[in-house]
């Protein structure tokens, strides 16, 4: 499998390449150059296979022979090494519950994926040249990759965050591990992140002296592995003649993208929904055709706080840059955060489920779009778990959100960040020192 830039002004790499690079030289995102086609018969017989073995079945065509299939099988194992379970919540809706990991979020699957195959590179390198992996976080992608690439030979981590943008979970586990694992707090939004992390890339005094790559989902190994819980949760579908609407909340759009590569592979999907909050230019363009990044607003789905979100274009790319082919299978829904605190309330007061602010915004989108198909189900993506969000969540529900044991011991260490403004010459000068 090879791999071109959406801009189509770079040479095609194969999945080392793409993964050890990151972002391609002309600034576009690595795209694979087909879509496998996976065997009807065998997504029919979903049940009959493990986790294990499905997501590596998923995974292979794009790997190809870049990593051995043992390996290969070993690293898709580990990354899914957890439940992910499909917990009806109403008659008709579902929840896809992703914060079973180690840090307790939707992001734990790719990181973990990502992370090995980056270590498996390498450990074969023959120069055994450090990389260093670059990365911006709106919350739950920072402590993923911190825990992902703890540790892990040969790759140095420095991880952006927006200044009291996150949860005090999400601050904790990014901040907590030192070692390899470094966090640059940044007095401005995820965009102010992203775009310092964008221009590094560029930056050929940098790339000089570092080798960078990015655990971003612009990456395409951290982007990629997203598809495993799609069928992972359709293995767990019981009604396979009826396929599901799946409303997902989205931000950066890689985790909607993933679903939508799975669903043009073969996986039956009646319909998506991008789950939005006050960061909805993908719902503006889709109605207007007209792409209009604007700045972040904060939001209680912080992690959704995306203003010009990098994984559209792929979508894009997914429907042959057709639009009105995009549009029969996805829409969007805006949800306010008034509307995103009710949710989490209603719900725990109707159903005894407790909804994180992102699952919220993703089950009221769903809701919406079931209250006028009245023959569908469908279910949404839980991405993180409640206690990353004590305050809204105890505020809606009354309810005192416990911390997860897993987790405990992280809430006891010191914070150890570096503040900067989002002055790229601040950021420079460090990655250079």
């Amino acid at each position: 499998m090879k791999y071109y830039s959406t801009n189509r002004q770079s040479p095609a790499v194969d999945f080392k390449a793409a993964t050890i690079k990151g972002q391609a030289p002309d600034k576009g995102l690595y795209f694979p150059e087909r879509i496998p086609q996976l065997d009807p018969a065998w997504i029919s017989e979903l049940n009959s296979f493990s986790p294990e073995e499905i997501a590596f079945r998923v995974i292979h065509p794009f790997v190809g022979q870049t990593i051995p299939d043992e390996k290969l099988y070993q690293i898709t194992s580990e990354a899914i090494q957890f439940p992910i379970p499909l917990v009806p919540v109403s008659e008709r809706i579902s929840s896809l519950e992703l914060f079973h990991g180690p840090t307790l979020a939707f992001k734990d699957v790719g990181a973990r994926f990502m992370s090995r195959c980056l270590g498996y590179f390498m450990s074969q390198s023959v120069n055994q040249q450090k990389v260093t992996v670059l990365v911006a976080t709106s919350g739950d992608t920072g402590g993923a990759v911190a825990s992902g690439f703890y540790e892990v030979e040969g790759v140095e981590v420095v991880i952006l965050y927006p200044a009291g943008k996150v949860s005090p979970v999400q601050e904790k586990q990014l901040t907590t591990l030192g070692k390899n694992i470094r966090a640059i707090e940044i007095e401005g939004t995820f965009d102010d992140c992203q775009q310092l992390v964008k221009q590094a890339f560029t930056d050929t005094a940098i790339n000089e002296k570092l080798f960078l790559t990015s655990a971003n989902s612009i990456n395409v190994a951290r982007w990629l592995p997203q598809q495993f819980y799609y069928f992972l949760a359709y293995r767990q579908w019981k009604e396979k003649d009826h396929s599901p609407v799946i409303a997902v909340p989205s931000g950066n759009f890689g985790n909607i993208c993933a679903g939508l590569l799975a669903m043009q592979s073969g996986l039956p999907v009646r319909h998506f929904i991008a789950a939005c909050n006050a960061n909805d230019m993908v719902s503006d363009f889709l109605s207007t055709g007209e792409w209009k990044p604007r700045p972040a607003v904060p939001t209680i789905s912080n992690a959704m706080d995306v203003g010009n979100p990098s994984n559209f274009i792929r979508i894009l790319e997914i429907f042959g840059l057709q639009v009105p082919a995009l549009k029969e299978k996805l829409s969007t829904c805006s949800i306010t955060d008034a509307e995103t605190m009710q949710t989490i309330s209603d719900v725990y007061a109707k159903f005894g489920y407790i909804l994180d602010p992102h699952g919220a915004v993703g089950y009221l989108a769903l809701e919406r779009h079931l209250a006028t198909n009245a023959s569908a189900k469908g279910f949404f993506l839980e991405t993180a778990h409640p206690v990353k969000f004590p305050e809204a969540v105890e505020q809606s529900t009354g309810v005192k959100i416990e911390i997860p044991s897993s987790i405990l011991h992280i809430m006891q260490k010191e914070k150890k960040a570096i503040r900067f403004q989002p002055d790229y010459t601040q950021l420079k000068d460090y990655l250079l020192g």
